[in-house]
């Protein structure tokens, strides 16, 4: 086990807490891909909260355990996590939370739409789609989680579960589960005033390539 990747998932796990987009009692799983390896490190502690390193295990992407101690209720996810690095090669990070608006959308198997400017800006133009229901770590759940998944998309809501992000790095992985939370939260406090309208798709695209030009300048200094 490599000590310094062990405690940078134990770290990446207290970010996810501290982004606020979580479950009152920090259920859910944080994997890293290991670099150069068919393996991640993931996090099998029953809480994300104050989840130790020592608590980290290290698991083929096969699925095959092969070092720490894994739980059954850890160990019956760990499938969402490996589809994910084995379909989509540029992600190294993935991250599994009940935040709790989110998981309204996904309880009551409704997409959240593009109504929030950051959904366009990161990845999720399109909104975040429902991956059907199937027993949570099922051989049905994730192939519904691998069909909603299409290419370039960063995260799904998985129906009657949660939320499942999936991105490059930890930063952009933790930063669009806070933007999904963030858009059904605004989802839910605009149904007294008409439910959210979405943005048009063309505006979309424009406040992508906005987002893209101020990026490729850089910060700015006087």
């Amino acid at each position: 086990m490599d000590k310094d990747l062990a405690e940078q998932v134990a770290e990446i796990a207290q970010r996810v807490v501290a982004s606020g987009a979580i479950s009152a009692n920090g259920h859910g799983n944080v994997s890293v891909r290991v670099p150069g390896a068919q393996e991640m490190y993931f996090t099998a502690g029953p809480s994300l909260r104050g989840h130790p390193a020592s608590a980290v295990v290290r698991v083929g992407l096969d699925g095959t355990l092969l070092e720490g101690d894994l739980p059954p209720i850890q160990g019956a996810v760990v499938a969402m996590h490996t589809a994910m690095y084995q379909d989509h090669p540029d992600v190294g990070c993935v991250l599994h939370t009940h935040s709790p608006y989110a998981t309204a959308y996904a309880v009551a198997h409704r997409r959240i739409g593009c109504w929030v400017e950051a959904l366009a800006m990161f990845g999720l133009a399109d909104g975040v789609p429902v991956a059907g229901y199937g027993p949570r770590g099922s051989e049905e759940a994730v192939a519904n989680i691998r069909s909603a998944a299409t290419a370039g998309v960063p995260a799904v809501l998985l129906a009657n579960h949660g939320v499942l992000v999936f991105h490059r790095t930890p930063d952009l992985a933790i930063l669009v589960g806070s933007v999904v939370e963030e858009a059904a939260q605004a989802g839910i406090n605009t149904s007294g005033l008409g439910g959210p309208v979405e943005i048009p798709p063309e505006m979309r695209a424009a406040a992508l390539q906005r987002a893209m030009a101020f990026d490729s300048r850089g910060t700015v200094r006087a």
